[in-house]
């Protein structure tokens, strides 16, 4: 007998302004929001109308389960006047650069490794992984010094999220992907060097969540 599938929910159940106000507060997981997430899914086209008003652009990703918000590239053909930048743009300080940059390699590796599961790292494997590209053992002791705060930050950032229980560790999350490209980590090394000089980053991931 072939199994019934469920239908898809009637649109009167379904929710714009949740979807867009979940948004705007920064990035929709499937996991921790599966609600937001089902009216999502249902209400894509319309999101992307709404949004395109407002000058943002909706990435979707059903794959990976994680949708946010980015601004749309400016269009040198609109003659319309500029719309206020809703996605603000964030400077990264060298180390958060440098761990941003290492965790995206490390979840590369574990997809071409065919272990597509949750990536979770200890604050030792965090700190061994920058540690490692730092050559000069004084910058080294100062970035495990404050390793903590940089930490905290990409946590705050959305690219970690601290898992259960004082040891939990940490889950590198997917979404790092969509702002940290192939080609942004294929250059990684030639980066990493620059990084090594200027003791700055000028970012590929223009807007962060």
């Amino acid at each position: 007998m072939t199994a019934l599938l469920p239908e898809a929910a009637p649109r009167a159940e379904l929710s714009l302004p949740l979807v867009v106000t979940s948004l705007m507060r920064g990035v929709v997981h499937r996991e921790s929001a599966p609600e937001v997430w089902r009216h999502l899914c249902a209400l894509q086209p319309d999101l992307r109308d709404y949004v395109a008003t407002l000058g943002l652009v909706a990435v979707v990703d059903e794959a990976e389960g994680y949708a946010f918000l980015r601004q749309r590239p400016e269009d040198p053909a609109d003659d319309g006047p500029p719309l206020p930048r809703l996605v603000a743009r964030r400077s990264l300080s060298y180390p958060v650069s440098l761990l941003l940059a290492v965790l995206r390699r490390r979840l590369a590796l574990a997809d071409a490794g065919g272990t597509r599961g949750r990536l979770v790292l200890s604050r030792t494997d965090l700190v061994e992984l920058v540690a490692d590209l730092l050559p000069d053992p004084g910058r080294r002791n100062r970035l495990v010094e404050q390793v903590d705060g940089h930490i905290a930050k990409v946590v705050e950032l959305g690219f970690l999220r601290r898992m259960p229980g004082p040891d939990g560790g940490f889950e590198v999350r997917r979404v790092l992907k969509a702002f940290v490209d192939a080609q942004w980590l294929s250059e990684f090394d030639a980066r990493l060097a620059e990084y090594a000089a200027t003791q700055q980053l000028q970012p590929a991931v223009e807007d962060l969540p």
